[in-house]
């Protein structure tokens, strides 16, 4: 940061000279000039220091554009002040139009509907060459696989777009290779399914240059279900276990990852040009201590935090409609029957509750299709194994707490939103976390097992 030298300063300050500091985009300058010096004469000096390729406009500290051919004194300016510099001009408005006009085409937002309907016919091709037999399985395998090889190419405007489906494809196609018909290696054909989306996604972001953050979410989705499938595996467990975990961690996931979603750098959050102090800038009384952060990063951070939640929004669904089914068709004790209708129906109030407190609409609506699906299973797998009895006492219980809380909402009206009811919400969300926590030991056999072996051996 270029600024005047001591023995250059005193003796024109000793002649009557002006020292002032000239705050702008470019850096921090302070000048001394002539008291009979003008606006016009402190911009070049400022921009010869800088580097600025034009002398830029100079502004007082309320805002108001000094007179390039006004002299300092007669706007007031005297020594100490502080000035502020707007950015000058660099290339002519028809350079920018040839510059915009050559611009490259860039995909639009609709685009990620597209993905998200590329994804769903992913999932039921898997579905549909699991079944399969012979070469219409291979077949099947081998569409996926190219896709997802059409999907990493780094070429065209849609390159960033096919990067996030092409982690499906791959998925889809280790999926149909690695699954059979027994229940017990289904937890370790899905975590080789995430194994293999983990690489292409991490593949992915090597490649492309705009690096979408649902590439993250899937390594980090696709690492998680690999690790669980396979330390379960190695150490033999039943297949309830892995089930278990992944749907405990599906749930309290909807309410961690939001802390995480938005990251600001450090350089925002502190102003380093107030941290410069020099010989006239600490005398200077500055009114105003905001800093100054770009509006286009501050519009990146924000999209970039809105497509971190709507993926992993997208992940805790499909790793709730995989492990919640999974987890009842699996646990067939009579007690981890009850630990898992009980994670499976905690966990959804849990995804529910969570959700309530997003305000970007598509991660709010999927996570409330994600809790609805858990209920569900969680309220089938209730009523396949209560006594039909305990079954009518349960749903004539549903009907009366539905009208009391339609009486109720109807009656505090938004109260819903007001800070009373938000803290009791986290509340209860806080409750259902824990007993899903409490739940896991029980649906995962582990009770079970401590209670045989410790009373019973």
């Amino acid at each position: 940061m270029p600024t005047q030298t001591a023995d250059a300063v005193e003796p024109a300050l000793a002649a009557g000279g002006l020292a002032v500091t000239v705050h702008g985009t470019a850096g921090v300058v302070d000048i001394v000039v002539p008291s009979d010096a003008h606006a016009s004469d402190l911009a070049r000096e400022y921009a010869t220091a800088v580097g600025l390729p034009a002398a830029p406009v100079l502004r007082d500290r309320r805002g108001d554009m000094l007179d390039p051919d006004a002299s300092l004194a007669s706007r007031g300016v005297t020594s100490g002040a502080l000035l502020a510099a707007d950015s000058p001009p660099t290339q002519s408005y028809a350079r920018r139009a040839v510059v915009e006009s050559v611009a490259p085409a860039r995909a639009g937002s609709f685009s990620f509907y597209w993905v998200g309907l590329a994804t769903l016919l992913t999932v039921a091709a898997a579905g549909f060459g699991a079944q399969a037999d012979g070469w219409q399985r291979l077949a099947v395998a081998a569409l996926l696989g190219l896709g997802a090889l059409v999907g990493i190419i780094p070429a065209g405007p849609y390159a960033a777009r096919r990067a996030i489906a092409a982690p499906a494809f791959a998925a889809g196609a280790a999926f149909v290779i690695t699954v059979d018909p027994v229940a017990e290696t289904l937890p370790m054909a899905v975590g080789v399914a995430g194994l293999a989306a983990a690489v292409v996604a991490t593949i992915s972001r090597s490649l492309v240059d705009d690096v979408d953050a649902a590439l993250k979410v899937w390594t980090s989705t696709g690492v998680a279900l690999f690790v669980v499938t396979a330390l379960c595996a190695l150490f033999g467990t039943s297949p309830q276990v892995p089930w278990s975990i992944l749907f405990a961690a599906a749930a309290l996931a909807a309410r961690i990852v939001p802390s995480y979603a938005v990251d600001v750098p450090d350089s925002y959050l502190l102003d380093v040009s107030k941290l410069s102090v020099t010989a006239w800038s600490a005398r200077a009384q500055t009114t105003s201590s905001k800093p100054t952060v770009p509006f286009d990063e501050v519009t990146v951070v924000a999209e970039r935090g809105a497509r971190t939640l709507a993926a992993a929004a997208w992940g805790v669904l499909g790793v709730v409609a995989v492990s919640g089914p999974a987890l009842v068709a699996t646990a067939t004790a009579d007690v981890d029957r009850i630990g898992g209708w009980v994670i499976l129906l905690a966990g959804a109030f849990v995804i529910l509750l969570s959700a309530r407190s997003y305000r970007y609409w598509l991660p709010r609506g999927v996570l409330r299709v994600a809790g609805v699906i858990a209920l569900a299973v969680g309220v089938h797998a209730f009523v396949g194994w209560a006594d039909p009895e305990l079954v009518r006492w349960f749903g004539l219980g549903v009907v009366v707490i539905g009208f009391v809380v339609i009486i109720a909402a109807i009656a505090t009206g938004r109260g819903w939103r007001s800070a009373k009811w938000a803290s009791r919400a986290d509340w209860a969300e806080s409750l259902c976390g824990a007993a899903v926590i409490a739940s896991f030991v029980v649906s995962s056999g582990f009770f079970r097992h401590l209670w045989e072996s410790g009373f019973n051996g």
